[in-house]
């Protein structure tokens, strides 16, 4: 049986590596895909919908995926230190992976705007964290001016490796479905995944592997939705943290992705996001972040409107983790009871 070695061993031949790469991984990627029937039932029985649950990378997101390229590229080039802003994941993923690579971690968040679960990893792995009072777009433009005047490597989705690594999840979906899907769905924050999705099934398709393209449909959370509106957020507001983005760093390339492929992106409600969250964890016992549910979102307002047709396969990318954001579960969930330890009071509570 062959061990997996993470997406760099595995899809070398797709990636900017060579055998002077120092390869530092922590056996990202292979994530599931899960064929998800009663969501399907739920939504539309005549689709079939499979969830890529990209929240069983190592460091719970699917940014895992283009950090091992990032920082194996930075070191590399001899780097010693690697800075990034952050909504949560691409801290955790950044700061593990540098660890990893023993070298230095600078990470800029938004202050009170960040999961604990995702700050928690960043802090344990031994980032410097600074809180920025600003959003992530404030953190992002500070880490772009530091990277371009000082000796630290900038590892945000403006770094190409960032997308170049995530390329290797259309891989991963193309190669356990013998092809692409109809459509893929996506979150949309920073636009990067649906901008390397879209790279990674052009790439799949350009050497011959697939032979048609999938739609990208990309779906943002209603209070920060710039690609939706045509213009900047100033103040993005939503409890989906990790597209709580003003000002995508990778707009153009998502709609790019969007028109190439035929495809839209759109907007979903906080309360859309919330009741999708919960059927996830209910219907298919998946617990994803809030910000992955706004995929069955979006897919759940399109079936309304008519756009599927009988037959087709979705695949739906759930970006990271429920664990990121254990509070909001906690609040949208029922309540636990505190009963006295006596087996009549628990049946009580129980109705049994």
């Amino acid at each position: 049986m062959s061990r997996w070695m993470g997406v760099i061993e595995r899809y070398r031949e797709f990636l900017s590596v060579s055998e002077k790469t120092p390869v530092i991984t922590l056996n990202e990627g292979n994530t599931p895909l899960v064929k998800a029937d009663n969501l399907a039932r739920i939504i539309n029985p005549d689709l079939e919908i499979y969830l890529k649950y990209e929240g069983l990378n190592p460091t719970g997101s699917f940014k895992d995926r283009g950090m091992t390229m990032a920082l194996s590229k930075a070191r590399e080039a001899g780097s010693r230190a690697v800075i990034c802003a952050s909504t949560g994941n691409t801290s955790a993923s950044a700061s593990a992976f540098a660890a990893r690579a023993g070298i230095d971690c600078f990470v800029l968040i938004p202050e009170g705007k960040i999961a604990l679960g995702k700050l928690s990893q960043a802090m344990v792995h031994g980032a410097r964290v600074l809180q920025v009072k600003g959003n992530f777009d404030d953190a992002l433009r500070l880490v772009r001016e530091i990277s371009a005047e000082h000796p630290v490597t900038l590892v945000n989705s403006v770094n190409p490796y960032r997308i170049e690594g995530q390329t290797t999840a259309a891989f991963e979906v193309c190669d356990a479905l013998d092809g692409p899907p109809d459509c893929h769905v996506l979150p949309v924050g920073n636009a990067g995944n649906i901008t390397a999705y879209w790279r990674g099934y052009r790439t799949y398709r350009e050497q011959g592997v697939i032979d048609r393209l999938p739609v990208m449909l990309g779906f943002q959370a209603a209070g920060a939705a710039p690609i939706v509106l045509g213009h900047p957020v100033e103040k993005p507001e939503t409890l989906a943290t990790a597209i709580r983005i003003g000002n995508p760093a990778s707009w153009k390339q998502a709609v790019a992705a969007r028109d190439e492929s035929g495809g839209l992106i759109e907007s979903v409600t906080d309360e859309e996001i919330v009741e999708a969250y919960r059927m996830l964890a209910s219907a298919e016992g998946i617990f994803c972040e809030p910000a992955s549910a706004a995929t069955v979102a979006g897919v759940r307002k399109l079936q309304e409107r008519g756009y599927f047709r009988k037959g087709q396969r979705l695949v739906l990318t759930l970006t990271g983790h429920g664990l990121k954001d254990p509070d909001l579960a906690i609040r949208v969930s029922s309540p636990a009871h505190t009963v006295e330890a006596e087996k009549d009071a628990v049946l009580k509570v129980l109705g049994l």
